[in-house]
């Protein structure tokens, strides 16, 4: 049984990682309009994330895989270490 969940809801989510560090906010999501699959996050990046510097983004927004989503709940959990494939 899959369980829905308004978008209203998702909005400004914090994301952060499996270790606790924050990465930014959920400001949209990409949805593949043929299967209605959550295909990646739209993230706006915390200017003082220390994971982000560490991946080197410099971008306001980055696109994070939905597959690197771990948990949600008050929060995205997302898998550090997927980070890392994040392109500029």
């Amino acid at each position: 049984m899959y369980k829905y969940t308004v978008a209203r809801q998702l909005a400004t989510k914090r994301v952060i990682t499996n270790r606790g560090d924050e990465v930014g906010k959920l400001t949209d999501l990409m949805v593949n309009e043929v299967t209605g699959d959550i295909e990646t996050l739209l993230v706006e990046v915390d200017r003082d994330s220390k994971v982000m510097k560490k991946v080197g983004s410099k971008d306001r927004i980055i696109n994070i895989p939905y597959s690197a989503v771990t948990a949600v709940s008050d929060v995205f959990i997302v898998d550090e270490r997927e980070l890392s494939a994040i392109e500029e």
